[in-house]
């Protein structure tokens, strides 16, 4: 992801009073530590480990080796692992004896994750840039989603739907950088889980100017099969709380036809008196 695309760039998260050291590896600050003086965090939310995906990850360690430093922090004689116990554990099955890692004080990874959580209420941030701070909160720190969102303010849900934005395909995070696509394009486009199906979905929105609306009925449409062709979605009509209000007031069918900028209010009628009657009634409420 590029910087450009995430506005002011998620340093500008961290307050310029701090000390570069406790915010990066660098080389200076990176030990090797004997595998056995490390352990699981006991805060750690994460209980469960695919042992494939750890095999897989012992097998890249051998051949590779750790490109990616542990993050601990001190505790007695050993070390409590902040971030990277999957790293550790894989590092365990490649058989190694110490691994590379950074060692941050209690003090110190309180000071940033308080300036990360209070920045990220404070700063008008745009989506993306929200979505790298969450998951910096969770990969750094070993926080979960609920914690997260509970220090932030919001809902778990919200915080995690932010989160996944990440993982959205090079070009629609390029789009929702560029405001092409709104957030709720984002997350629709997300509701989609083939890579392919994404992009045909990001390129109809830009071209046909599709509200979140009509990019939900797609979704909608492609799961069940039916059609999903821009014509198709453009025709579909939708049912609001106001809709249901007028309907009850006119007696009559009122339906939404939401487009790119507004919508279209449809009021049914079965023939020319009860048109008549509907007009009279408009009137009369002038």
């Amino acid at each position: 992801m590029q910087n450009n695309k995430l506005g002011r760039g998620f340093d500008s998260l961290i307050p310029k009073n701090f000390d570069s050291s406790i915010l990066a590896s660098e080389d200076e600050r990176i030990k090797k530590i004997d595998i056995s003086l490390l352990e699981p965090n006991p805060e750690q939310p994460r209980l469960h480990f695919d042992e494939k995906a750890l095999q897989e990850l012992a097998d890249s360690i051998k051949q590779h080796g750790i490109l990616q430093p542990l993050v601990v922090t001190p505790n007695n004689d050993k070390y409590y692992i902040i971030a990277g116990e999957r790293r550790w554990r894989a590092a365990k099955i490649a058989g190694l004896k110490t691994v590379p890692a950074v060692s941050r004080s209690s003090k110190q990874l309180e000071r940033l994750e308080l300036a990360l959580v209070e920045n990220v209420q404070r700063v008008n941030l745009s989506p993306l840039e929200q979505a790298a701070s969450i998951q910096y909160l969770h990969d750094q720190f070993s926080l979960d989603y609920i914690t997260i969102g509970s220090r932030l303010g919001k809902a778990a849900v919200t915080v995690q739907n932010t989160a996944r934005l990440l993982q959205l395909p090079k070009q629609a995070i390029e789009a929702l950088g560029d405001k092409k696509i709104t957030e709720g394009h984002a997350r629709t486009i997300l509701a989609l889980k083939d890579e392919k199906d994404q992009l045909v979905l990001l390129q109809l929105i830009i071209k046909n100017e599709w509200s979140v609306r009509q990019a939900e009925r797609y979704v909608v449409a492609h799961k069940k099969g039916t059609s999903t062709s821009a014509s198709a979605i453009k025709k579909v009509a939708t049912v609001s709380p106001q809709t249901e209000k007028l309907t009850k007031i006119l007696k009559t069918k009122v339906s939404l036809k939401r487009t790119a900028k507004g919508g279209k209010l449809e009021i049914g009628f079965k023939n020319d008196t009860e048109l008549k009657r509907i007009v009279n009634f408009i009137s009369k409420k002038q």
